[in-house]
């Protein structure tokens, strides 16, 4: 987990920012506010917020889809990117991470575009393709608990279209899948996602080294 490109030195990585940055205010507020929340790692660093919105303007997308909330940075940046009907079906499991992101998602004026489901997202996906929404979605971003990545991916990919995308966060784990001496279940079960990626043909793929490693998965 990073809060930065951990990749780039700070002086690369603070030139790369000043270059390029363009953070809302309202961004800026609530990236600084979740800095003094002990779980701060979880969020995703701007350049990555950034890229994630400029995908959607890319996309056209008007439906999307996020699993893992958390203080609603991430989601932020795609409510903003969306036009004025769009849609981010949100899932999460903490009212109390949550309270701070509907805060925010209120101040920036984009509440009506956030549907937010808090129960478990396996649920969450699970009613969503049995209500008839596979194949509408335009993207989805998967960044919650790392041994349930392959099931959230399974499950997105039946509800993402095909020629939408599917980002996928914490693919390099602060370089630990790239170390045999780590064998915790985290690592295991990003390297075990990657892998079957890889070896995946009903997408085209690309693993993005911003952040903490960002995959991108176009479904065909």
């Amino acid at each position: 987990m990073s809060l930065k490109t951990f990749t780039l030195g700070d002086r690369l990585y603070d030139y790369c920012l000043s270059v390029s940055s363009r953070e809302p205010d309202i961004l800026r507020q609530l990236r600084q506010e979740t800095a003094r929340h002990p779980m701060a790692a979880m969020q995703v660093s701007p350049e990555q917020g950034q890229f994630m919105a400029l995908l959607i303007q890319l996309l056209g997308a008007r439906k999307t889809l996020e699993i893992g909330t958390f203080t609603g940075y991430s989601s932020l940046w795609v409510a903003l990117a969306l036009p004025p009907d769009g849609k981010v079906v949100a899932c999460d499991v903490s009212e109390e991470w949550t309270l701070m992101a509907r805060r925010y998602w209120q101040q920036a004026g984009v509440m009506a575009k956030i549907d937010l489901h808090l129960a478990p997202a396996l649920d969450t996906l699970a009613k969503l393709l049995a209500s008839g929404q596979a194949n509408t979605f335009d993207f989805a971003f998967i960044d919650a608990d790392k041994e349930n990545y392959l099931n959230y991916y399974e499950q997105s990919l039946q509800l993402v279209r095909p020629g939408g995308l599917i980002a996928i966060d914490n693919v390099l784990w602060s370089g630990r899948v790239a170390d045999p001496q780590v064998q915790d279940k985290s690592t295991v079960a990003i390297r075990t996602f990657n892998q079957a990626l890889h070896a995946d043909e009903r997408i085209s793929l690309s693993l993005v080294p911003i952040g903490d490693g960002l995959t991108l998965a176009l479904k065909r």
